[in-house]
């Protein structure tokens, strides 16, 4: 099922009960689902899920399906359907077979008609604020609805006029006959199908009643013969209403479903709601925004499957609720790429350099290796002549101490090139500095064993006459740290720096980059060129992640 190289999974919680089912006999096949609704793109909590449900199965030789529940049409779309499966596959998995809860439909609705028949179910008139005010509380018992003695017979007749289209939306819903006393707020007569005459993107208006998630969930898994459920902590006080389910509609499968802790991660929205929020309103592009963390924002922004499942397989399974850093995950990136990712100079803030001395109309090719790292990758010709680009910031005039960059007077290196000394500083009439004079010292050709003397400041630069002008986007979190105070309304604390677009240079072999072709430019970090705004007049590029953190260096890296 895993269609790359698969490193298997260190040992968890999950893992070892699937070990011992097999040892005892419990099972004779591993089969795990990936269930998601269609009603969003997927997350990087997702993506704990998904490489948990298959790299699990596969190691025991087993199977997962995806299966999409799709049991709310009101926010449900086959958009959503591609997009997941999209992802699914890039993070590197094939399921075994595709499937979705409406292809279960009618059998769904013979279990509930069976449910009825066997007292288990009925029929309720009460709208959902009454069922709330019903419902009790963690210290108190609910009460019966008023519906909840209506004949079998009763219940079968208004079921089916219920599914015939004869009842508005919310005159009318199947709840289960449980226990409205029941500690487990759950089990107190929980709902199992609503009226909602919506159209389906699959069934299209063949249904105008559609099954709870929780009554959907475990027909689903017990039909496809699941034999481990696996979900996250949220759903532990639905456990016994899936086991309820099962046992009452008489399923010949009966799997069994566990739980661990979902996915948090520092400064990283982990809300599907609160992602399309930001998509509905605006505040950014799209799902697939590079500031987004959902798979398909990831992927454009430059992260690879590998590190993602890298990332996924280092912070394990477990049920205890816990917080990883985020910087964990630029580490993975980071550990993917610096062997793959050639090296490359881009100005993203230009300031002209014009070195005096240097012979005009003269252009030289000198040579750099691509990844420092990584022989195999060779090396590239880049031009040098008398007008280069540098960055604005690798320039002072009034330098502070320990200030080692280009100043009046100072001489540096250039990358793979020359040292230089700042001679004269040109400004505009608002004293802005537009141009800076330098002279070159011939004898100091990069690779030429030149010792005469050292200098203490490198700079990277780009020739000016052949450099490809490139857009370059920079990210910061999309919250503020605001969002951490109580009170605050979500959108109330977007991170008005969320994005920085600057317009720059990169050396002229990169003209023909595609789109996800990453790089690693000369102290500014990893980027990668965007699939999406990149065209033959402009290349753009998303930064993944800057060179290093303190997360690397407490790895030792």
């Amino acid at each position: 099922m895993v269609t790359v190289e698969n490193k298997t999974s260190s040992s968890n919680f999950i893992k070892n009960i699937v070990s011992e089912d097999l040892k005892a006999g419990k099972v004779q096949e591993v089969i795990t689902r990936f269930p998601p609704e269609p009603n969003g793109y997927l997350h990087i909590g997702h993506a704990k899920s998904i490489c948990l449900n298959f790299e699990l199965a596969d190691e025991f030789k087993g199977k997962t399906n995806l299966r999409f529940d799709d049991t709310n049409p009101i926010k449900e779309d086959t958009e959503f359907v591609e997009a997941i499966q999209e992802d699914v596959r890039w993070l590197g998995f094939e399921w075994d077979e595709l499937r979705f809860a409406s292809d279960y439909f009618e059998e769904m609705y013979n279990r509930a008609v069976l449910l009825i028949k066997k007292g288990k179910a009925f029929v309720c008139d009460l709208s959902a604020e009454q069922m709330r005010e019903m419902r009790g509380s963690l210290t108190e018992p609910g009460k019966n609805s008023p519906y909840r003695e209506r004949s079998v017979e009763e219940n079968l007749d208004l079921f089916a006029r219920m599914r015939a289209g004869e009842f508005k939306d919310g005159e009318r819903i199947l709840r289960a006959k449980i226990d409205m006393s029941a500690p487990n707020i759950n089990l107190r007569d929980p709902a199992l199908y609503r009226i909602a005459h919506v159209h389906h993107h699959r069934t299209g208006d063949e249904w105008c009643i559609y099954p709870m998630y929780d009554y959907a969930h475990p027909i689903g898994d017990a039909i496809e013969g699941v034999t481990h459920s696996i979900c996250t902590l949220e759903f532990e006080d639905h456990r016994p209403l899936y086991d309820w389910t099962i046992q009452e509609c008489e399923m010949e499968s009966q799997p069994h479903q566990y739980e661990f802790a979902r996915l948090n991660i520092t400064n990283t929205i982990m809300s599907k709601r609160y992602l399309k929020s930001l998509v509905d309103q605006g505040v950014v592009e799209s799902w697939d925004d590079p500031r987004m963390p959902t798979i398909s924002g990831l992927r454009r922004k430059g992260f690879t499957s590998e590190s993602i499942r890298a990332f996924c397989r280092e912070i394990g399974v477990a049920r205890a609720y816990s917080v990883v850093d985020e910087r964990m995950l630029e580490f993975f990136i980071r550990e993917d790429l610096k062997l793959k990712a050639p090296r490359t100079m881009a100005v993203i803030q230009p300031l002209k350099v014009i070195i005096t001395n240097y012979p005009e109309g003269q252009v030289e090719m000198l040579e750099a290796e691509n990844n420092a790292e990584n022989e195999e990758m060779g090396s590239r010709q880049i031009p040098f002549s008398r007008e280069i680009y540098i960055e604005q910031d690798d320039f002072m005039e009034n330098p502070v101490s320990k200030y080692f960059r280009l100043f009046p007077g100072n001489e540096v290196r250039l990358k793979h090139a020359y040292f230089i000394t700042c001679q004269e500083v040109i400004k505009d009439a608002e004293g802005n500095v537009v141009e800076l004079h330098c002279t070159y010292d011939p004898e100091t050709k990069s690779g030429s064993g030149f010792t005469g003397r050292k200098v203490k400041g490198t700079i990277h630069w780009v020739e000016a006459t052949q450099a490809v002008p490139a857009e370059f986007r920079l990210f910061e979190p999309l919250l503020t740290d605001e969002a951490n105070e109580s009170g605050k309304e979500f959108l109330e604390c977007i991170n008005p720096s969320s994005l920085t677009v600057l317009q720059g240079f990169v050396e002229p072999n990169m003209k023909e980059a595609q789109g996800q072709d990453k790089f690693q430019f000369f102290r500014h970090g990893y980027f990668n060129v965007d699939p999406k705004h990149t065209s033959k007049e402009k290349i753009v590029f998303n930064r993944i992640v800057s060179l290093k953190s303190s997360f690397d260096a407490a790895k030792g890296k």
